[in-house]
């Protein structure tokens, strides 16, 4: 995919040149760096209508009844303005001339109301226009079927009173050029249009309640006065003004500032001809009176990075997820089917395009017989080896495989192969990119004012203020927009545990406590409460997921239960069991000879594995940073690996809590994950001698999907204690692990692990009373998964033997490094 022009070096891209330069000498507009005009501006409109009177010999030609040279070139202050005037006499009466200080706030860019000096205004003896376009040679009023020149005031500021009686309608045709010719352009005047931003949207925004933030800030392609243009609305409440620079204007800003719309701290500004594809960014000037050149927080596309810009975009995608979106709601995730499929889109195939990977990954995941796929960070981030964790772009899905349409379409694509979407969603740091959201408008805005609450020390990144209704507001609508506008599914939410605690990997000293004198982040927990309450309001069926490795009490309790730490529920769906991971991951690691000293760890889970409505993870962080893959983690040769591999899903896959797996482990992939080449397909390719071993592990993933949907006894009451019991919990020296799953209907499943290298025959397990068989449904050592075809062939009689507490049991062969799964007959 070919990148865009970066803002930082602008380019010659296709678009109007309804506000940029043409080449310049002389001075440059007061407070403004000298422009770089890479080549003549494209003009929008070459036919001028019909011209008359005085006005055409007055501005008519290119000759010497214009100015001289480029506004400015005369070398005038903010002082000059009558003399200014007269020296760009055209047989237009002059204005009066602006105040010195609003001049020269208005070309620094500093003006909380360039509205109020610009564009057209009733006065004595007619209407007032004045423009600001610097490096023009002349700028005419189009209005009536005539065209007024008006006087040049320097410094790019034209100006005139027009014999009207009231504001016509009007445009501002305005010629560039030098020697070597002239351009014209004609544009609708930016300053001729009232706020296009509504007083319920600035309530909502002061209010921190603007549920749909998105359509009220950023850039929106809007017809406004009859007018098509775009508006843009940034909030920087310390900037002394703000201005819109992009490639249109040769990211020179100084024609475009922007107004401030009272005391919401929003500045706004609709201008005409703008549209979708158009690159800008926001030039603030911070309340030293530095400039800086800011993405958008609320753009909904980005450049492809290393580029930083904004771009202006548009929706077109017609979504075919109807059917989806309409049962979605129909069950709750915590009594229904959910298996995850964890993946990093730019790695899963390198090179694919959002719609490429709409053409594999369905079928892919559709044959594994997932239930969702995860992805990691979606969202716009400057450096590929964050993964994503490190976001400037909140509202933006990365531009570096193609459009948020794409995105959309590769979302939709996945819903018609009935597989739903869960993203993750970072809202606990940002990166300190001095384009992005760090000290945003000169002062912290997005970030505590606090550096010991402001700075994320294990990744050097800056954390949230959610004490601040704005921001607050950012983050929760920003969560609502990826449900509603993107159609997704669930947020996974990351490092909820460092949003939570104050002293999170702080020494002491380096944090400051609440307002009780505890630890606990009360803002943050107020935040997360307020997401997931909005979230699970406007947007049925949808689930929020945290990843908090802690003990915190209460995660997945509703946000109206108070518990025993005196806090509401946090309000998530489901929490990532880390403490399964790492205990069952260390027993795993442990030669079975040895398993048995650390039995404990494999059955310690269950003693709070209803405390929290839970997600078994084998996800990313687990194969990374010389973790290895999940296979390698296996002690013994290759063969053992993969039986204790397949063993161990099996198991995973059985417990209570819902499954999580990372990409490349489905196919057992020895070497760890990096995001620069993603997973060895090579491994499962036919050509390859050892594919076999690898498919078999394959196949078991599938399969094991396939069983679970359709046994309620796996997924029916994974949150109900009454759903699980154990049949054989002690057996450290066997290392053997035993226990029953309950559906609603009381339909068990027995599932058996045999984490030992040999095999038992004639195992004896108690089994519930009213059954006479038990049949295998499910074996990780079948030979067709690459195991050594240990079986029980033929169902297992229940016998009125006592066995661990009842009455009645079965014999069973458990095969070396398995699981085995039984229903009843």
């Amino acid at each position: 995919m070919t990148a865009r022009p970066s803002s930082d070096t602008p380019s010659e891209p296709e678009v109007s040149a309804r506000f940029r330069p043409a080449k310049a000498s002389g001075s440059v507009p007061m407070g403004e760096p000298p422009a770089q005009p890479p080549g003549r501006p494209v003009p929008s409109r070459r036919t001028p209508p019909r011209d008359t009177g005085a006005a055409v010999s007055a501005a008519g030609s290119s000759g010497s009844a214009g100015p001289s040279g480029p506004a400015g070139s005369s070398g005038s202050s903010s002082s000059g303005g009558a003399g200014a005037a007269r020296r760009g006499a055209t047989g237009t009466p002059p204005a009066p001339p602006l105040d010195d200080g609003d001049r020269g706030r208005l070309l620094r860019g500093e003006h909380h109301d360039p509205h109020g000096l610009l564009g057209a205004h009733p006065v004595e003896g007619g209407v007032l226009v004045r423009a600001l376009r610097p490096y023009a040679r002349a700028v005419s009023v189009v209005a009536d079927g005539t065209v007024t020149a008006l006087n040049d005031d320097g410094d790019g500021l034209f100006s005139g009173v027009l014999p009207f009686a009231e504001v016509p309608a009007y445009t501002l045709r305005v010629r560039y050029g030098d020697a070597e010719g002239d351009d014209v352009v004609e544009v609708r005047d930016p300053y001729g249009f009232l706020p296009a931003l509504g007083e319920l949207d600035l309530h909502l925004i002061s209010e921190g309640r603007h549920e749909q933030l998105w359509k009220a800030l950023g850039s929106t392609v809007m017809e406004h006065g009859g007018v098509t243009g775009t508006r843009f609305t940034v909030w920087a409440p310390n900037a002394r003004g703000v201005r819109v620079a992009g490639a249109f204007n040769y990211w020179d800003g100084t024609a475009l500032p922007m107004r401030s719309l009272g005391s919401s701290g929003v500045w706004e500004l609709f201008v005409p001809e703008i549209g979708e594809g158009d690159v800008y960014k926001y030039d603030i000037c911070t309340p030293e009176g530095h400039h800086t050149l800011r993405a958008d927080p609320l753009a909904r596309a980005t450049e492809v990075p290393p580029a930083t810009a904004s771009i202006v975009a548009v929706s077109r995608h017609a979504w075919q997820d109807e059917e989806w979106l309409a049962h979605r709601a129909d069950r709750p995730v915590h009594t229904a089917p959910f298996s995850v499929y964890e993946l990093h889109l730019p790695s899963w195939r390198p090179g694919l395009t959002y719609r490429q990977l709409a053409e594999q990954l369905p079928a892919y995941v559709r044959e594994l017989g997932f239930t969702h796929v995860e992805l990691m960070p979606v969202a716009e981030h400057p450096f590929g080896g964050s993964w994503g964790y490190q976001v400037t772009g909140f509202y933006a899905p990365t531009s570096r495989m193609g459009s948020p349409d794409d995105f959309r379409f590769l979302v939709d694509a996945l819903h018609r192969a009935g597989i739903g979407v869960l993203i993750d969603w970072v809202p606990a740091h940002f990166p300190k990119d001095d384009w992005a959201l760090a000290h945003f408008d000169g002062r912290p805005l997005y970030e505590p004012g606090d550096s010991r609450r402001a700075e994320h020390p294990d990744w050097g990144t800056l954390t949230f203020d959610y004490g601040r209704t704005e921001v607050r507001n950012f983050l929760v609508a920003n969560a609502v927009y990826w449900c509603e506008e993107f159609h997704i599914d669930g947020l996974r939410v990351d490092a909820v545990a460092s949003m939570l605690y104050l002293d999170y990997s702080r020494e002491d000293g380096q944090w400051a406590p609440n307002e009780y004198g505890g630890r606990e982040n009360l803002d943050a927990v107020r935040f997360l409460q307020e997401m997931n309450a909005t979230v699970y309001r406007r947007c049925p069926g949808v689930v929020t997921i945290a990843e908090e490795s802690t003990a915190w009490d209460g995660v997945t309790r509703a946000t109206h239960h108070t518990g025993p730490g005196g806090f509401g529920g946090l309000g998530f769906g489901l929490k990532w069991n880390m403490g399964w991971m790492h205990d069952s991951l260390e027993y795993m690691a442990k030669e079975p000879v040895h398993r048995k000293y650390h039995h404990n760890e494999m059955t310690f889970s269950m003693v709070y594995a209803y405390s929290e409505n839970y997600v078994l993870p084998i996800s990313h962080d687990e194969v990374v940073h010389g973790k290895g893959a999940l296979v390698s983690k296996m002690p013994g040769d290759w063969w053992q690996q993969r039986a204790d591999h397949r063993a161990y899903l099996g198991f995973m896959w059985a417990h209570p809590g819902k499954q999580l797996l990372f990409m490349g482990q489905e196919f057992a992939q020895g070497a760890e994950w990096s995001e620069g080449h993603g997973p060895d397909w090579w491994l499962v390719d036919p050509s390859y001698t050892a594919a076999d071993d690898h498919k078999g592990v394959r196949d078991l993933v599938a399969t094991l999907n396939a069983v679970y949907r359709e046994t309620p006894a796996l997924w029916e009451r994974d949150t109900e204690p009454e759903g699980f019991s154990w049949v054989e919990g002690g057996a450290a020296d066997d290392n053997v692990f035993a226990f029953l799953r309950y559906g609603r209907s009381g339909a068990p499943l027995l599932a058996v692990s045999n984490f030992s290298p040999v095999v038992r025959e004639g195992y004896r397990l108690g089994v519930p009373d009213g059954y006479a068989e038990w049949a295998e449904v499910l074996n990780t050592d079948e030979e067709r998964f690459g195991g050594s075809g240990v079986r029980n062939a033929v169902p297992a009689k229940v016998e009125p033997v006592p066995a661990q507490g009842r009455e009645a049991s079965v014999p069973l062969t458990l095969p070396p490094l398995s699981t085995v799964w039984f229903k009843p007959e």
